[in-house]
């Protein structure tokens, strides 16, 4: 079995790994299959998304150790795995955790006994603390596609022999790659590229460009009174900043308008 040793803070390398040259492809056909992937992944797990990134570990979540199957909390604040899962079904209520992101690099779970895990000095995951503390954290490491978790002792997060799930290895194997699902809705924001001036209506956008240069000394918003759909033509032609420039040019008050 191929091993993987921790190298640097959030990273993973397989020993005796070159870095390979990757074909570069279209943006907007790599777009287009991860768009896809994503889609059929997230629908074939119940509608629950792989987590990509420290950030998106808030809200519902379970931890897939293989295919369709997750950890599963105890009654007496221990872990296994659960029974696997058909193809379409997500996570069953005892595997569904609360994800607490607490810095960049660091994450809390909380169980549905309302316990977060640690790690005991024996390796073991438990569930067993009432609030977070050092011992409470973990660590997520993405590299490759691949993750891992790292808690408190530096060892990764794993399921043994009898599907315990435990942290006593220092280095990771891929018996402690996993995935993080998660069922909060993820909100797209449209406007994400957009820059702050001109989110909105064409008479907003206008407003918005008007308060950000021109300057008058009564401290009142003067607006150019001609047909406002010019802007929307220029902005259809590719000149939508220019029209913006000359209109507010016209009324002599702007700081960056000759």
């Amino acid at each position: 079995m191929s091993e993987y040793e921790r190298y640097k803070p959030g990273k993973l390398k397989l020993k005796g790994e070159k870095n390979k040259g990757k074909k570069r492809k279209h943006k907007s056909q790599k777009d287009t299959e991860q768009t896809s992937q994503i889609d059929s992944d997230s629908i074939n797990h119940g509608n629950w998304w792989k987590v990509s990134k420290t950030e998106d570990i808030v809200g519902p979540i379970s931890i897939e150790f293989g295919s369709h199957v997750y950890v599963k909390a105890l009654d007496n604040g221990l872990f296994t795995l659960g029974a696997p899962h058909n193809i379409g079904e997500g996570p069953s209520p005892e595997e569904i955790l609360t994800g607490v992101f607490i810095s960049e690099r660091k994450v809390a779970f909380k169980s549905g006994y309302d316990k977060y895990l640690s790690v005991n000095k024996n390796g073991v995951v438990v569930g067993r603390s009432d609030a977070i503390g050092p011992v409470e954290q973990w660590e997520p490491v993405f590299e490759g596609g691949k993750m891992a978790l790292i808690g408190w002792n530096d060892c990764f997060m794993s399921a043994d022999d009898e599907d315990s799930i435990v942290a006593k290895s220092k280095k990771a194997s891929t018996d402690h790659f996993l995935t993080i699902r998660s069922h909060t809705f993820k909100e797209v924001n449209k406007f994400k590229d957009v820059p702050e001036e001109e989110q909105g209506n064409l008479k907003q956008v206008e407003i918005n460009y008007v308060k950000k240069f021109q300057k008058f000394q009564d401290k009142r918003l003067r607006l150019c009174t001609e047909d406002r759909n010019q802007l929307k033509k220029a902005k259809d032609e590719g000149t939508f900043h220019e029209t913006l420039l000359d209109r507010r040019s016209k009324m002599k008050a702007d700081r960056y308008c000759k």
